[in-house]
């Protein structure tokens, strides 16, 4: 048997978090339903606190996804209250190719962070961080 899965990161900030993957991966942030979300407050099943407004749309406070173009592939970005602390213990390898240098700036022109660079017998990759501390490799 056979299972599809999204990948979840824990965040500070899902929405803006969001938006800084998407515009790393190229994958669109998915929009906000907003009648749902009145429906379901007005319904009782959510709370108006358990809403915020993200660039002018009223959108679930606790969670943002983004998701690839073509194989509708989801990310997840889910509010937490405790901060970053250690290494994550999964992260995204991303294939870039002859681009990496060039991936390495705009990345870093958006808020990420080098942390190292590595190398396996033939193989390179990049360490970076993005604007909340979540690890991944340029390959």
């Amino acid at each position: 048997m056979a299972y599809d899965f999204q990948v979840t990161v824990d965040s500070a900030g899902p929405h803006k978090l969001a938006d800084w993957w998407a515009d790393a991966l190229g994958w669109d942030v998915e929009p906000s339903n907003e009648e749902f979300i009145r429906r379901m407050v007005a319904e009782g099943h959510a709370r108006e606190e358990d809403t915020t407004t993200y660039r002018g749309a009223l959108v679930w406070k606790v969670g943002a996804a983004i998701r690839h173009p073509e194989s509708g592939r989801r990310v997840l970005f889910q509010l937490v209250p405790e901060p970053k602390k250690v290494k994550n213990r999964v992260h995204l390898d991303i294939a870039v190719g002859e681009a990496r240098e060039a991936e390495v700036e705009r990345l870093t022109g958006l808020g990420a962070t080098v942390l190292h660079r590595g190398q396996q017998g033939p193989y390179t990759w990049v360490t970076m961080a993005d604007p909340e501390g979540n690890e991944l490799c340029l390959q």
